[in-house]
């Protein structure tokens, strides 16, 4: 079973950056976006085989996640179920026979980590909404977690200790949600590799590969003996963001 997460930073953008031609070259049972930057009736994008699901930020243009699936869920929900987090259309989660796919768009903590604050909190509620649903069935999570975990996760982790993604607390925030039962596919399959999954726009940075892998899949431990594979595919453009990839036994 083939799952892709990638920020498109504007699915209206990527739609004309050859958006369909990638969607049906991966070819996945399960396709997660962030950062669609919608609201409901702004696009008509639909493929052949698949359902839909999206969820919209209250701000125009801003955030937004969505799934298209080849499999029908037993149930879907939006948000967190907190109202406070929820006005920003960051989390879709399908609940199928065998697990819960969630996909999430984590808030950035932005420059000078001006909202950290909400950010810590946000980290909080949504462990505890992970754990909820691990204590039913297995978990996949995936999306941009805005968190490049470890040194090995960033082209240039001396020069950015302080910045977004980057500080203590977000890595430490990582690491609870992490112990808490979770695993992080790609580097349990690639522990020494560096690969990235995000450039900035400024100074070639992608031309130059000076990135951050802060998009991910991670699985409940109890579905870890199930990874087939994992994949960054860095070779995919149209976003700042390239997907990600993880192959699961069925």
């Amino acid at each position: 079973m083939k799952f892709i997460s990638w920020n498109v930073n504007g699915l209206r953008a990527v739609a004309g950056k050859g958006f369909a031609q990638i969607f049906s070259d991966l070819d996945a049972d399960f396709f997660c976006l962030q950062e669609t930057k919608l609201q409901a009736g702004q696009i008509d994008l639909e493929f052949l085989g698949y359902e839909s699901y999206w969820n919209y930020a209250e701000k125009k243009g801003y955030s937004g996640t969505c799934i298209y699936t080849k499999h029908t869920p037993l149930s879907v929900s939006y948000g967190i179920g907190i109202e406070e987090h929820d006005k920003e259309g960051r989390v879709v989660c399908l609940e199928m026979e065998k697990f819960y796919l969630v996909c999430v768009y984590t808030p950035n903590s932005q420059d000078g980590l001006k909202r950290l604050d909400y950010r810590m909190s946000w980290e909080d509620a949504f462990r505890a909404y992970l754990s909820n649903l691990a204590s039913k069935k297995g978990v996949i999570v995936c999306g941009d977690l805005n968190v490049a975990h470890n040194e090995i996760d960033l082209k240039n982790p001396s020069t950015n200790h302080f910045s977004a993604g980057f500080s203590d607390e977000e890595r430490g925030k990582m690491t609870e949600l992490l112990s808490s039962g979770f695993c992080d596919s790609w580097r349990e399959q690639h522990p020494e590799e560096a690969k990235y999954s995000w450039w900035s726009y400024r100074m070639k940075a992608r031309e130059r590969n000076v990135g951050w892998r802060i998009d991910y899949f991670l699985v409940s431990d109890s579905l870890k003996s199930q990874i087939v594979s994992t994949e960054i595919h860095n070779e995919i453009f149209g976003s700042d963001h390239c997907p990600v990839e993880l192959i699961l036994e069925a």
